[in-house]
């Protein structure tokens, strides 16, 4: 699957069934390829600007199934999740 198919893809929290948005970027490491986190940006975010909120970062672990049309993640916040927003100053996925 190319990186530009997963971005397509809507990404819905199995805890709560709420949409987190879509895939704006990929963590990948360089060295093995394989993705470490996937980033969806704040809402309203167009070319990095007139974003509110912070982007959520998602680790590849709590990605639960790859659909035709959608990413099933489970985020539960009360069990160690690294589901909180943060910011991603430790990644680079080189705009995948």
């Amino acid at each position: 699957m190319r990186a530009s198919e997963l971005q397509a893809k809507d990404v819905v929290n199995l805890a709560d069934g709420r949409k987190l948005g879509a895939i704006g970027d990929l963590d990948i490491d360089v060295d093995s390829g394989l993705i470490r986190a996937m980033i969806i940006p704040p809402a309203g975010r167009f070319f990095g600007l007139l974003a509110s909120g912070e982007e959520v970062v998602i680790a590849w672990a709590q990605i639960v199934k790859v659909g035709s049309d959608v990413v099933l993640v489970d985020l539960r916040q009360g069990e160690g999740s690294s589901y909180l927003p943060q910011s991603r100053t430790s990644f680079s996925s080189g705009g995948y």
